[in-house]
């Protein structure tokens, strides 16, 4: 078998290169916006429509004011609007760096286990209830 050209070889990294680069670029432009844009203003970005029919947080609820602070590296103003996303989101960018780093190896990525899926939508459950007790509201939901 002949080797193949390395000219072939940078493309095909180049082409594996684009998916990551291209949810990198609209998860960078996504947070810019909200980095400007305040979203601590009630109905600056619509409404929760859980959260307007039954009272009910849910676990993405405070997910915008959260990104908007991580933005601005304020940590705990984040924790305070959604704890579950300040930890999540450096989590995805380890996840989406990996992804990155091997798609230029010219390596699959295989992502998360099915396992994983599981444990991340069990641990949303979780929060979705405890977020919503009386006695833990005011710390996991406190602008309720």
């Amino acid at each position: 078998m002949a080797p193949i050209p390395e000219a072939a070889a940078r493309s095909g990294v180049g082409s594996a290169l684009r998916a990551p680069l291209l949810t990198g670029a609209a998860v960078g432009a996504a947070t810019l916006l909200l980095a400007v844009r305040d979203p601590h203003a009630r109905g600056s970005y619509g409404f929760c429509p859980l959260l307007e029919l039954t009272g009910l947080a849910c676990p993405l609820c405070g997910g915008l004011r959260a990104t908007h602070d991580l933005a601005h590296l304020d940590l705990a103003g984040a924790w305070s609007a959604n704890a579950l996303w300040t930890v999540t989101a450096p989590v995805l960018v380890v996840i989406w760096l990996a992804w990155l780093l091997a798609a230029a190896r010219g390596r699959p990525f295989r992502g998360l286990s099915s396992t994983a899926g599981w444990i991340t939508l069990g641990v949303a459950l979780a929060f979705f209830v405890a977020r919503n007790l009386p006695g833990l509201q005011p710390y996991l939901t406190p602008w309720l």
